[in-house]
């Protein structure tokens, strides 16, 4: 395992989840009214950045696992 990947994925999960998880946290708590076209929009680009950026992780991850110390 290469310590300093795994770290450095770590750091960006750590940052993305600063970045987005409270956009998807907040919004999902204000549902006392019908959401708008654009509401929803928005929403899924959210949801959709932060899966892509969680599988970019993923992967970096599982090669930081795999890949000997630098």
């Amino acid at each position: 395992m290469d310590p300093k990947r795994f770290k450095e994925a770590y750091e960006r999960l750590d940052i993305v989840d600063d970045r987005l998880s409270y956009k998807i946290r907040s919004r999902s708590v204000r549902a006392h009214s019908a959401p708008t076209i654009d509401n929803l929009d928005e929403r899924v680009r959210d949801l959709a950045e932060l899966t892509l950026e969680l599988k970019d992780i993923l992967r970096e991850t599982m090669q930081a696992i795999a890949a000997k110390p630098s």
